[in-house]
């Protein structure tokens, strides 16, 4: 893969439409050779003008380009813009706003913004695998409340969301840090109710793992479902030598600043892309155990582009079931 030590060696990198195309193919197919997307025929016949390729399969013959089936699909937005976008949304520790993409790529800020919801869901975190093991190190579990300041909001838009979420203005989300691997997973959650905590807990995390909360009364009983359960009473205290939950606050405080100085105004409707935006920055920065570059992170993102399809009636509720809670 090509060295890209700048944004701006990307740019004049990304500025051949070839390059483009070979970058995304060789992140996509294995040796960058493509295979048709429709009946995964490895024969085809290279299109110059149109930049495709075509099937050699007699009963497919179809064409088809470096974007079907991937997040790019049916975009008249050239890649050279797309790849910039992904640099940027990748890299930058804060996020970047749509109004930034719209005048740093070319766009307008409409197309920007469903650009930017197209490369948040393809970095978004697709791990199968839990999180702590009996010799591992604690995770960290705890819950969030995202949204608009009440004491900000003009009285008829706070009464009127008080009343569609029962007296709950703010959206809760959950997450898990595991402190040796420095990983951390987040998501919306529909409530923080016993039920609701404990089950995420049970699908993210291995049984006999230490696992590290405050004392909210949902937490209770995880040592009955094989859990080593400790607890820090934030009453009188944050802090019991190694009993804690300040990685995972501190990973709230970055999704916060976030939301709050970039993004201003989320809607709960597409919160968990941006939740998974920051978890990806997250779980990806450099370390001392694991130096990861600007590059780095970009080939990462590229390579999770395949396979994620994201419509704007998808985006805006028109089709669909994603649920706002």
């Amino acid at each position: 893969m090509e060295d890209l030590k700048s944004l701006t060696t990307a740019i004049r990198f990304f500025a051949d439409p070839m390059n483009c195309v070979n970058t995304v193919a060789m992140m996509r197919w294995p040796d960058g050779k493509p295979i048709c997307p429709l009946c995964e025929c490895a024969e085809f016949y290279w299109l110059a003008k149109q930049m495709r390729w075509k099937c050699r399969n007699g009963k497919c013959g179809k064409q088809y380009s470096v974007k079907m089936g991937t997040i790019f699909e049916d975009s008249a937005i050239a890649l050279d813009k797309w790849l910039v976008a992904v640099w940027l949304i990748a890299n930058c520790k804060n996020g970047i706003s749509s109004y930034e993409i719209a005048r740093s790529v070319g766009v307008t800020q409409k197309s920007a913004w469903f650009m930017l919801h197209r490369i948040r869901k393809a970095l978004a975190n697709s791990s199968w695998s839990k999180l702590g093991g009996s010799e591992s190190g604690p995770v960290e579990v705890d819950e969030a409340f995202i949204g608009p300041d009440p004491r900000k909001m003009h009285r008829a838009r706070r009464e009127a969301r008080y009343k569609a979420l029962c007296a709950r203005p703010k959206v809760p989300v959950m997450g898990m840090l595991d402190r040796d691997a420095r990983q951390v997973r987040a998501k919306v959650i529909p409530d923080i109710k016993r039920e609701t905590l404990q089950n995420e807990i049970l699908n993210q995390i291995e049984k006999k793992s230490t696992v590290y909360t405050d004392r909210a009364p949902a937490y209770d009983h995880l040592a009955l479902k094989d859990f080593v359960h400790e607890t820090v009473n934030h009453v009188e205290e944050y802090v019991r030598g190694e009993v804690h939950t300040q990685g995972i606050e501190n990973f709230w405080s970055l999704l916060k600043r976030g939301l709050r100085g970039t993004y201003v105004a989320v809607e709960p409707f597409h919160l968990d892309r941006y939740i998974g935006e920051q978890v990806f920055r997250y779980n990806n920065r450099a370390t001392k155990g694991n130096p990861l570059t600007d590059t780095d992170r970009f080939y990462l993102a590229l390579s999770q582009i395949a396979g994620q399809r994201l419509t704007y009636a998808e985006l805006t509720g028109k089709v669909g079931t994603t649920q706002a809670f």
